[in-house]
Parts: C-alpha cells; structure tokens; sequence
C-alpha cells in the first residue's frame, strides 16, 4: 500500500514559520531562526511517509530554511505568490494572514501538486545572487542618470555636478566587478560554461542575457516553446469573450527575464540572420515597435529553448 503524501503549506515571515499540514489539517509555529529551523526539520522526520514542503517565494526570508530541509533530505519547493493568490481569489478567500496563508500553501499543493521550483544547486545559487545584485545597481544607475539630466536641464551648481559623476563612476565599478564576477562562476562550472557557450552562439544573445537566462530559467530545454513563453511573460494572453475578441496582451512570468529578452530583442531585430527579417516583416505591416520587440523576444526564448534541448549551437543549425 502507498503511503499518502503528508503535505505542509508554510508562511515564512522575517520572524515566524506558520505552518498547515495535510491531511491532518494540523498547525504549527516555529521562530524563523536557526533553533526554529532544527525544531521543524525533527517535527518532519518524525512523520511517517513522504513528505512534501512548500512556502512562497518571499524576497529571501526562505532560502536558509529551503536549503537546511533539502539538505536534511527533505522535499521543499518555492511557489508563486501570484499562483497562491489567484488560488485564494478562486476559493472565495480575502482575508489573509499568517495562518490562512499557510493553509492556502498546502492546499494549493494538493490542488497542483506538480508546482512550484526546486532548490537551485549552489552554484546557481550564487549566480542568481550576483545577477540580481547586477540588476539591482543597474536600475540604480538608470535612475542617476535620468536625475543628472533633468538637473542639467536646471542648471545645477559644478559641485553637485562632480557628485553626480562620482556616484556614477561608482556605480560603473561596481557594475564592471559585478559582471566579471559572473564571468568568473561561470567559467569555473563546466556545465554552466557549456550551456553559456550554447546560448552566446545566437545572434541577439550577450553574456549579460546568458547569465539571467541559466540563473532565472534553470528549467530552459526541458520545456515546450509554449512554456519558455510563458515563464518568461512573453506569451500574448487572449481576452475574448462569445464573439468579441480581445486585444491579446503579455502578462506574468519571471520579470527580470523578460526586462533582459526585451534588451536582446533590440539587438535580435538588428543583428540575427533569421529574426532581422521577421521584424522587418512585422514592421512593414505597420505593427507598433513594442509589439515587434516582443514578438521577436518570444521567438528568441524559442530558439534558445530548442538549442539548450539539442545542443547544437547556433551555427550549426543554420547548416553554417
């Protein structure tokens, strides 16, 4: 006979672990700290059958306890938190807190038990930290300078001036270390090193756009075309309803991808033997820029989907 699946929703806060277990509909606090994290991981080994973890993710509050319950040989993945809302709006449910969240987890689990991301390796780990750090003070530059140039417009004093272009020169720095760093990860990991080397080889694709899609998209070459879209937030969503047919619109998936596959596009539409005439089409039939760019991201998350699939680099699937 096979054991039932004991599966246990968690809400990870910076203080507290709420937990709702099923099929026991048993509820369990635990302090998010190192002596709350041992006190968990016991509670769990002492339960019979598989057992299932699953929490939200929650910008960080969950990788220490995601990393010591895979290590202790614990099944543990990360869910949406769009997911985990929509789930909670299908059931009726508005009222939120730590302990309904918890339930709406494990419910959801049972509902989709094939959701949610599994634990990165540690290298992957890091990758993620340093690309997301990159983004981060890149988004911090784009701000300075869009305040450089509106205070140049108002005519600034030299002094202020000077600290603009110091914080920039700074930013710069740290930016450049940043990416090296990256470089470095992955040259040092054979198989991350490959698969850079696969995604590098289309025209469009740089290391900046590498390096996000191995450390956000760990899932790239096991999914369908349809999928990658998808993940990515580059798939067109349908609005339609009877006879009125909506304006297909992009929505979801990993946002930081799909800021870096827009950033590729552009150069894509330019620069690739295949997708410059395809942009080239849909211009000419009078297709706003921004559409054109997207269709061109979408085709290119395709393309580096089946070529990380097949392991064929760019070159030799055009028969170069």
């Amino acid at each position: 006979m096979i054991s039932e699946t004991t599966i246990l929703g968690i809400d990870v806060s910076r203080d507290w672990l709420d937990g709702f277990c099923l099929p026991g509909q048993n509820r369990f606090r635990h302090p998010n700290t190192a002596d709350g994290h041992i006190a968990l991981v016991a509670m769990i080994q002492k339960l019979s059958g598989p057992v299932k973890v699953g929490f939200e993710a929650t910008g960080g509050h969950e990788w220490v306890l995601w990393t010591e319950l895979v290590d202790a040989g614990i099944i543990a993945v990360q869910l949406s938190p769009a997911q985990i809302k929509a789930f909670a709006l299908s059931r009726g449910t508005l009222a939120k807190t730590d302990r309904i969240d918890a339930e709406l987890i494990a419910r959801f689990m049972a509902f989709r038990p094939e959701a949610g991301r599994e634990l990165p390796d540690e290298n992957l780990r890091i990758l993620r930290t340093l690309t997301t750090r990159r983004g981060q003070l890149v988004d911090m530059r784009k701000r300075l300078k869009a305040q450089i140039a509106a205070r140049r417009k108002q005519g600034i004093s030299a002094d202020v001036e000077t600290m603009d272009d110091e914080l920039k020169e700074v930013l710069d720095t740290q930016i450049d270390q940043i990416e090296r760093r990256i470089e470095n990860v992955i040259a040092q990991v054979e198989p991350l090193a490959a698969k850079a080397n696969l995604l590098r080889s289309i025209p469009g694709i740089g290391p900046v756009s590498a390096a996000m899609l191995i450390a956000e998209l760990p899932e790239l070459g096991r999914m369908t075309s349809g999928e990658a879209g998808a993940m990515t937030g580059l798939a067109p969503v349908p609005h339609d309803s009877g006879a009125m047919r909506g304006r297909r619109t992009i929505a979801g998936g990993r946002r930081s991808l799909r800021h870096v596959l827009f950033q590729a596009a552009l150069a894509a539409a330019c620069h690739n033997p295949v997708l410059k005439p395809v942009a080239k089409r849909l211009k000419e039939r009078g297709k706003p820029h921004k559409l054109v760019i997207i269709a061109i991201a979408r085709r290119l998350i395709t393309i580096a989907n089946a070529i990380i699939k097949t392991g064929i680099p760019w070159q030799l699937q055009l028969g170069e």
